[in-house]
């Protein structure tokens, strides 16, 4: 009878573990512990998805059966699948979630196909398919490929993507620019550009962009997105339409240049010859000032560390300072997580003035060895000597940056006149402005030379067209900035996250304090050796030199005594790398055996204490 009912309690538990387990699958909490809180959407992405209006699905494609499937991509494939879910749970019955795994020769695979998802051949001859797709009416978009690369940036790309879904047409970019950089739209690839043909940035972002160029004093209705280049005499009445634009909470890309290389290039020989310097610094100082900005249109920055290599014009080169090429990114933000190289020449910095109360996040930063140079100085190039005036202060300038925050009007009692002649001109409005303050998001870049074709692309004719080949990030961060601007509010307050990877760190300490035990020792051994097969060569160059063919038995000796020093050395060294492989091994294998270990110890002393207590209570 003890044992039936022995049997019967341990069958009610096991019951009850799978019950327990059962509800807690449905019920819609969870704790995030990570450090970086990688399990839970931000508050960007709940807003998001509280503003759907019709039902997205979300199409989830990983070929989880393949035979011979790396780890790594199973670790992933389940991180990106949890997040998936939160999004389904976070949008109330908008966001449906279907999971589809795409088996050789099945329909699921031509789907993913049809689908766009890429497939990636693997060693064994499988193909991987790892993307999702996502469907609003007639509506989809596609992430192509999940990738370890992206995944900081990875709940980023998926609302990303829900929010592209619903977009039904293009969003509008407005171009206000000193500079030609907006043809009048010729089609691309028709043979080598031609004089008042697009800037390739524009052609690519023609892709993306229903691009508007600005040429009187007021912007267009309906506008997504406000790009403002190498600004020169504007008017107060756009610079007005500008404030009025991000104070509304419009996002607004600027480029000013202290030095625009572009323009120099413009200059004519008789304007050279007449003595007659054009300007080729822009500069937006009302709006700047009122918006909390630094920026000196005189001050060039040069960089010893970041220098470019440019030509000499002699069949030379040498570093230039005050042309920069970059490596220096956020790697926290999506316009600039994926970059790795920019060119930027001749360009400034800037700063928000203390007190602003402006958030400021660099996109683009010079190195520690950076200064800044009058843009004077530049007339006259002489990198030595321009190399001289640069003086390090161990700060890093902000070349691109996004700035976010309650902007203030430099516009306080309203619209300006309209410019005119005597009676012409308009009384000034007696209505302040529309917006005294507001929250915008402002992208501010000190260069314009880098959006340049000179600076940005190769073009190579053939069979009569044209081909044209990025060189550098400059194209890319134009774009992703841009594409970034263009997204909702909810996503630009979007930051990349951690990695799943976490590494241990301490174990990184450990087998670091085990290399340097023997690393001295290994140093060492290595200078002795290198001494003994010097001598031994030596030793044999002189008997070649000396004509000899057979050795005396003076130096057959030696040699014979530097080989078997050699040979010594050699398997103390051997002896050396096995003892420290052996040490960090041993520390590995004890962490894990501390691991495996630790926790059902614990639960058994748990145990036994529980029944000692127990035990002592029933006595009494």
């Amino acid at each position: 009878m003890r044992n039936l009912r022995k049997w019967i309690a341990f069958l009610l538990l096991v019951a009850g573990l799978v019950l327990v387990n059962t509800i807690a699958s449905l019920i819609p909490l969870q704790v995030d512990l990570t450090a970086d809180k990688l399990y839970t959407l931000s508050p960007g992405s709940r807003n998001l998805l509280a503003k759907i209006d019709e039902p997205v699905t979300l199409e989830f494609y990983f070929s989880r059966t393949l035979e011979g499937l790396p780890i790594q991509f199973k670790n992933y494939a389940t991180r990106v699948e949890e997040l998936l879910r939160q999004y389904e749970t976070a949008g109330r019955g908008n966001v449906r979630l279907e999971r589809i795994n795409p088996r050789p020769d099945t329909a699921e695979e031509e789907q993913a196909i049809r689908a766009g998802i890429a497939g990636r051949p693997l060693p064994n001859g499988e193909t991987l398919f790892f993307g999702l797709r996502a469907i609003q009416a007639d509506q989809e978009r596609v992430i192509d490929m999940f990738t370890r690369q992206r995944e900081e940036l990875l709940e980023y790309d998926i609302s990303r993507l829900i929010h592209q879904v619903q977009q039904w047409e293009l969003p509008r970019l407005g171009i206000i620019s000193s500079l030609p950089v907006v043809g009048p739209g010729l089609p691309p690839g028709m043979g080598f550009p031609q004089q008042g043909e697009d800037w390739v940035f524009v052609t690519e972002l023609r892709e993306y962009f229903a691009i508007e160029e600005i040429r009187d004093d007021r912007l267009p209705s309906g506008l997504d997105v406000l790009a403002v280049i190498h600004p020169q005499d504007i008017s107060e009445q756009l610079e007005y339409e500008i404030d009025q634009f991000l104070l509304a909470g419009n996002p607004v890309f600027v480029a000013v240049d202290p030095s625009s290389f572009f323009q120099k290039g413009q200059v004519n020989q008789q304007q050279m010859m007449m003595g007659m310097t054009p300007e080729v610094s822009s500069d937006l100082p009302r709006l700047f000032r009122a918006w909390g900005i630094e920026y000196d249109p005189d001050r060039v920055v040069g960089d010893l560390e970041q220098a470019a290599t440019v030509g000499t014009g002699q069949g030379g080169s040498m570093r230039y300072p005050v042309w920069l090429e970059v490596e220096t990114f956020n790697r926290q933000t999506p316009p600039t997580a994926q970059l790795n190289h920019l060119l930027l020449p001749e360009p400034g910095s800037f700063s928000v003035t203390e007190g602003s109360g402006l958030e400021t996040i660099p996109l683009v930063t010079s190195s520690e060895q950076s200064g800044t140079v009058f843009r004077h100085l530049l007339d006259i190039p002489d990198p030595e000597n321009i190399g001289r005036q640069i003086t390090p202060d161990g700060d890093r300038r902000v070349l691109a940056g996004l700035v976010r925050g309650t902007f203030q009007t430099a516009f306080p009692d309203g619209r300006p006149r309209e410019s005119g002649n005597g009676d012409d001109a308009t009384d000034p409005t007696t209505e302040g402005p529309e917006h005294h303050s507001g929250e915008g998001t402002l992208v501010l870049a000190a260069d314009t030379d880098f959006l340049a074709d000179n600076f940005s692309v190769r073009r190579a004719s053939f069979l009569g067209m044209q081909a044209v080949t990025p060189i550098n990030d400059n194209l890319a961060f134009v774009s992703n900035v841009l594409e970034f601007l263009a997204g909702s509010e909810d996503l630009i307050s979007l930051r990349g996250k951690g990695t799943s990877q976490r590494p241990f760190e301490r174990v990184r300490e450990l087998e670091a304090a085990a290399q340097q035990r023997y690393q001295e020792q290994l140093a060492a051994l290595e200078t002795r050796l290198q001494e003994v097969q010097r001598n031994l060569r030596d030793l044999q160059s002189r008997q070649r030199d000396e004509g000899g063919l057979v050795a005396s038995p003076e130096v057959r000796e030696m040699m014979e005594e530097f080989r078997i020093q050699e040979a010594e050395m050699r398997a103390e060294r051997r002896e050396i790398r096995r003892r420290l492989r052996e040490d960090v091994e041993g520390l590995k294998l004890g962490l894990t055996t501390f691991n495996l270990v630790t926790v059902p110890v614990a639960v058994g002393a748990a145990g036994v204490i529980f029944f000692v207590i127990r035990t002592r209570r029933q006595k009494r």
